[in-house]
């Protein structure tokens, strides 16, 4: 038993060793990468514009249970005219960030993760290395970048989405005083709580992109490796979103 252990943790070891190098190679090679700007909105566009109809439905539903479960919690307490407060403060900070994380591994998380991983299956990157074309700076790079710059947009507009559905429910359907919900909600909601969003929403984006990429540059070059790699990136994004999650509220707090 302690032998398994010992070899369970030196192989998590490596693995996370070889993760940060990979990381390293990335950003090494952000900067000239940076310079094919047409190759990088492409894939802001894969990564961002081709998630918002679920982010947009998943944001709008949040908000609204928000709005319906803060309209019930507090009422007992008679403070209704603070759920403007509550849910915005709970979107921006926490919810908006997380679940747009989660949402992003599963959506644009899979699709790097199969991409790389196909293209690893059919030799196309070998193929690139053959030619004397560095696949981490022409493929890897953009789609990493691309999903780090999408999150913190998806983020945002998952949080005003939320907002309006926790006052679409709140005003309109509980009778929360309006000018009350907005009032209270601007004057509850300070920079350092902006700033905390989207801090977090950065973090996993980076965490997310990363994970996504190295499963799938690294997949082993079968249909199975590649079906491996894409559920490899959605447990290990959901694990290191939630884990990140905790450390950078401690750390705000």
């Amino acid at each position: 038993m302690l032998r398994e252990l010992w070899e369970s943790l030196t192989d998590a070891l490596e693995a996370l060793g070889s993760v940060v190098q990979f990381l390293l190679r990335l950003i090494v090679n952000s900067p000239r990468a940076l310079m094919r700007f047409d190759l990088i909105s492409q894939q802001i566009f894969n990564s961002g514009a081709l998630s918002l109809v679920i982010i947009m439905l998943s944001g709008l539903f949040v908000g609204m249970v928000l709005g319906l479960q803060g309209y019930d919690l507090l009422q007992r307490f008679g403070s209704e005219e603070a759920l403007g407060e509550a849910a915005a403060i709970g979107l921006v900070k926490e919810l908006g960030p997380v679940v747009t994380a989660l949402l992003f591994a599963g959506r644009a998380g899979t699709a790097l993760a199969s991409e790389l991983g196909l293209m690893r299956a059919t030799d196309q990157i070998s193929a690139m290395e053959m030619m004397a074309v560095d696949p981490i700076q022409r493929v890897v790079v953009p789609r990493f970048l691309g999903g780090v710059i999408a999150m913190p947009l998806l983020a945002a507009i998952f949080s005003v989405i939320g907002i309006y559905g926790a006052q679409l429910v709140g005003v309109q359907i509980m009778g929360v005083d309006g000018g009350s919900f907005w009032s209270q909600m601007r004057a509850a909601v300070h920079l350092s709580d902006v700033n905390e969003g989207i801090v977090k929403s950065l973090v996993f984006g980076v965490a997310c992109s990363l994970i996504a990429v190295y499963q799938g540059y690294y997949a082993t070059p079968t249909a199975e490796g590649v079906g491996r790699a894409t559920t490899y990136t959605v447990v290990t994004s959901a694990v290191v979103i939630l884990f990140l999650d905790y450390l950078i509220t401690a750390a705000f707090l």
